[in-house]
């Protein structure tokens, strides 16, 4: 259940000086859960340092919990979940981290690249720790680094919002202007653009730089795409963590026009059941099948290490179907992913 590739080590280098950017964790967490027995030692201590918004979030670090969640059923032991602030330091994140491992909690998963920095310090001072981290790359012999192919999913969610807008015009919004958001602005539009070179694409990040807001603001969230309709938009694409969720709710109430969910199958969401006759489809991404992987090779007794790649040829990412309402394109998006697979397509990571 691998499904990785290696990457050299001068990539992974590259990488993480890319993906080193800024943004969550924290000492004083807003969610702090301990779930299961404390270890019999036989099942797997799994310390979980969530991004913003953590558990209950509907899109990203659900799909952690769900992999975690997956483990602990599988392997027994336990499971320790702290969640970051907006308002984290690096120190905050090194503190959380080290938390863990002082705990002996292992492997220990930072979701999200905001933890890239305070993971590589915090690896070196537990050698015997195992640690995994999503979406950035940390060189270090005991640290599994998950990292996505975003830009082809959104690849792919560019064609069927290209082919789905009956005004030639779309949207997407943002979390954070970081590398790791902009490969989902990249994928998009030009998947939109490869489809219909007319079409208009609006562009809008919720927050910039070291504020990681945009990922946990649904107001912003539902501003931002409420500005969109009114501009014009009928097809909007949210990478933006809960911020996401009022996204779709500002679309649902314009008639006509559809949302396009991120990360998990947020049609299938409880939370947001109200609005699934307006989403689309949703760019899946994984990270449960990363972080389920680790903790797996972990029990195993075969930690994981190096940079673990999830790519659209590997199912690391793909469009949902649910509700089939991509089911008329279905024939033009499979045409599409295979030119990505194949190599026909090259999709760009930066706009």
């Amino acid at each position: 259940m691998r499904r990785v590739a290696k990457l050299s080590a001068a990539c992974i280098a590259t990488a993480a000086l890319a993906l080193s950017a800024t943004a969550c964790g924290s000492t004083s967490s807003e969610n702090d859960k301990s779930s299961g027995s404390s270890g019999d030692g036989k099942g797997v201590k799994i310390g979980l340092a969530f991004d913003v918004g953590g558990r209950g979030d509907r899109s990203f670090n659900d799909s952690a919990a769900r992999g975690a969640d997956k483990a602990k059923a599988e392997f027994g032991g336990s499971v320790k979940e702290l969640t970051a602030k907006t308002t984290d330091t690096e120190a905050d994140r090194e503190q959380r981290l080290s938390d863990l491992a002082d705990a002996g909690y292992s492997p220990i998963i930072g979701v999200g690249y905001a933890y890239a920095q305070s993971m590589g310090k915090v690896a070196k001072k537990y050698p015997k720790t195992s640690f995994g981290i999503v979406d950035s790359v940390v060189d270090a012999p005991n640290v599994d680094s998950i990292t996505f192919t975003e830009e082809q999913g959104s690849y792919l969610a560019g064609v069927a919002a290209a082919l789905k807008t009956k005004k030639t015009h779309v949207g997407f919004i943002g979390g954070v202007d970081v590398p790791l958001i902009k490969k989902f602005e990249a994928g998009f539009v030009q998947g939109v653009k490869d489809t219909n070179s007319k079409i208009k694409v609006d562009t809008q990040y919720l927050s910039h730089g070291s504020d990681t807001s945009g990922f946990a603001s649904p107001d912003k969230g539902k501003e931002a795409a409420q500005g969109m309709l009114d501009n014009g938009a009928d097809v909007i694409y949210s990478a933006a963590g809960s911020s996401g969720n009022g996204a779709i709710e500002a679309v649902n109430g314009k008639k006509g026009a559809w949302a396009i969910g991120v990360d998990s199958d947020q049609y299938n969401i409880p939370g947001l059941a109200k609005y699934k006759g307006s989403i689309l489809t949703s760019v899946i991404k994984n990270v449960d099948l990363g972080v389920y992987d680790v903790i797996k090779s972990v029990h195993d007794g075969k930690p994981q290490t190096g940079n673990s790649v999830y790519s659209l040829a590997k199912d690391g990412v793909s469009l949902s179907t649910s509700g089939g309402f991509i089911d008329d394109i279905q024939g033009k998006l499979d045409a599409a992913k295979k030119k990505i697979v194949d190599g026909s397509i090259k999709v760009k990571t930066t706009p």
